[in-house]
């Protein structure tokens, strides 16, 4: 008998984007499921082509704000059903009102353990408990788990597709005749941002050495602003920053040898399409279980906790840094990345 069940995750936008290979091998796995994810509707295309999952693109700014609008999801939801169970893959506060809606019609809901008490402790000042905790993949699979559905995750990197870009987006980029590495330096909070100038640098070495096209990729705004500028520094290089939707994100981030990225959601599109990763880490630290699903530890870019024990600060990057240097990303040198992106390319 098959069985439907309703996920919710919102944000952040890395964060959605791990739930998709998750949910994308749940669904392998149990060909009697069916799942309806609830997230932005801008985030649609990380479930694009997912067999047996349907996507519900919630506006929380305005048709669904507030107590009254998070009514009118849930009715608007149920309507979609009925589902055996609400998994709800955020446990914060909207999702537990809707949550509670739901169990309040006699639905079995199960909530994500986020391991906040241990999270708390690995970034603790003075005395940290450093040690790998259990991914936040995992933690996804562990609701479903509950729920009674076999899941083992391969922790794999899905094999790149090889579509077309779009007419426009291959005139933007032109012919690939070399090498294209991407760079993503910015992410939400300070404590992830290595910065536009190491960003250049790194560009220039990989652009003079390995004949390299850049492309750079950011928000739009103020993020667009600076990379233009970047490209001014870096001849041959291009930004995407504001130009593409994040469908053609997406694809063209199919098409590179090797993304650049902060512990950030680029990181996450990159392990979608099965693209390898180089992470720059600074007050964050892949123990907290947010590594790119399939993404190796030997591609991360960081300063060692042995020579830099103030690492980690926090778990999210958000904290300000108490020695106000913030070396852990000051440390990371263009050189270091570098490296690691030609090891990377060689293995490709």
């Amino acid at each position: 008998m098959s069985k439907k069940i309703l996920s919710l995750r919102f944000s952040a936008m890395g964060d959605v984007a791990m739930t998709a290979p998750v949910l994308k091998e749940i669904l392998a796995q149990n060909e009697d499921l069916e799942i309806v994810m609830v997230s932005r509707p801008f985030l649609k295309p990380f479930f694009d082509d997912i067999p047996r999952l349907t996507f519900f693109g919630a506006d929380l700014s305005n048709k669904y704000k507030d107590f009254k609008g998070l009514r009118a999801l849930t009715k608007d939801l149920k309507q979609l059903g009925p589902f055996d169970a609400v998994a709800d893959l955020h446990s914060v506060l909207r999702t537990f009102i809707i949550g509670g809606l739901f169990q309040l019609s006699g639905y079995k809901v199960v909530r994500i353990d986020k391991g906040r008490k241990e999270k708390k402790a690995l970034v603790a000042s003075g005395t940290k408990e450093l040690k790998p905790l259990r991914a936040t993949v995992e933690r996804y699979a562990d609701v479903f788990r509950k729920l009674g559905f076999n899941v083992s995750l391969s922790n794999q990197l899905p094999v790149k597709k090889e579509g077309d870009l779009s007419e426009e987006t291959s005139k933007l980029l032109g012919d690939k005749t070399s090498p294209w590495i991407g760079i993503a330096p910015f992410a939400q909070h300070k404590g992830k941002i290595w910065g536009e100038q190491k960003a250049v640098a790194l560009g220039k070495l990989l652009a003079e050495k390995k004949n390299a096209k850049v492309i750079f990729f950011g928000g739009p705004g103020e993020e667009a602003e600076i990379l233009d500028n970047c490209v001014k520094e870096l001849p041959g290089s291009i930004s995407l920053a504001g130009k593409v939707k994040l469908k053609e994100e997406l694809d063209i981030i199919a098409q590179l040898d090797v993304m650049v990225s902060m512990d950030s959601a680029n990181m996450h599109m990159a392990s979608l399409v099965g693209t390898e990763c180089v992470s720059v880490w600074g007050a964050t630290h892949h123990y907290a279980g947010f590594l790119g699903y399939g993404q190796s530890t030997d591609n991360i870019a960081e300063i060692s906790v042995k020579e830099l024990d103030c690492r980690p600060c926090s778990v999210f990057g958000n904290k300000p840094c108490l020695r106000e240097d913030y070396a852990c990303l000051e440390g990371v040198t263009p050189e270091m990345v570098y490296k690691k992106v030609v090891d990377a390319i060689g293995k490709a």
